[in-house]
């Protein structure tokens, strides 16, 4: 199918899953009065102009949606939309992917924070890490905290993938090849920051990164935009000595918006080397 009977195809996806949702809510699930009863409404569900109100957008903006017409719609509209339909989170990722747009941004809860924890850990003696959209550090386990870095060691809000690759020390020094490690950091961050447009976290790590790194301010103006090429990276660590990582990157499925990244070591002898920094 070419991309404008794609395109055509999830606007009438889009069309039909908003009119389904508005068809199964009832005035009082979202807070109106009755009114007329049930029976008397024309239509199941609430009226467009009900859900428009509430939504805070036009009735003609949204019967067009209902039609499935081809008109661009904000994370702002799809957002308030959502609040307005009750979708629960699996819902409300699905409109977000209908109209194109990235998932819904949200912190795990404690909950997911554990089960992040204990996936990471499950992980030893590979490096593992897991992020959120800005690149802050949600989890890490033991090897990598002993072989890239400590996380724990900065305040919450310096807990970043991109404010360390630029201003650690020590992750300078272990990279064999520091340079390009960190401009494919930051043409992902990039990537990232041109998906999420109005992000606070994006524009905060920017500015401050662009008033402590020559290098960041430099590479940020080259405009650089690259997705996750496959690499093994060198590490020289100061107790086991030269060590090879393959890197890989993933999504959970529960949470897509999150990302796993790996770092598998390459042959026995880094294995070995690891297994022993770590005294298993």
């Amino acid at each position: 199918m070419e991309n404008g009977g794609r395109q055509r195809a999830r606007q009438a996806e889009l069309a039909a899953f908003l009119r389904a949702q508005r068809a199964g809510l009832r005035p009082s699930d979202v807070g109106l009065p009755e009114g007329a009863a049930p029976a008397r409404r024309r239509t199941p569900g609430l009226r467009r102009e009900e859900i428009a109100e509430l939504a805070g957008i036009s009735v003609t903006w949204y019967t067009w949606l209902e039609q499935g017409r081809n008109i661009s719609t904000s994370a702002q509209v799809i957002d308030a939309l959502a609040r307005a339909l009750s979708l629960d989170d699996d819902q409300h990722r699905y409109l977000r992917d209908l109209a194109g747009l990235p998932a819904p941004e949200r912190k795990p809860s404690d909950d997911a924070q554990a089960r992040l924890r204990r996936l990471v850990d499950a992980a030893a003696p590979n490096v593992a890490s897991v992020y959120d959209v800005n690149f802050d550090y949600l989890a890490w386990n033991k090897p990598y905290a002993l072989i890239r870095h400590d996380p724990g060691r900065y305040p919450r809000e310096r807990r970043n993938l991109l404010w360390m690759m630029f201003t650690d020390a020590e992750i300078r020094t272990r990279l064999v090849r520091w340079e390009p490690a960190a401009r494919s950091v930051l043409s992902q961050f990039r990537a990232a920051a041109g998906r999420h447009p109005g992000n606070l976290r994006f524009a905060s790590i920017t500015r401050a990164l662009s008033e402590t790194s020559a290098e960041f301010r430099e590479w940020w103006t080259e405009y650089p935009v690259r997705s996750f090429r496959p690499a093994i990276i060198g590490i020289d660590h100061p107790e086991a000595g030269r060590l090879h990582l393959e890197l890989f990157q993933l999504h959970p499925a529960e949470r897509p918006d999150l990302l796993l990244v790996m770092q598998v070591p390459v042959g026995k002898t880094a294995l070995r080397r690891i297994t022993a920094l770590l005294g298993t």
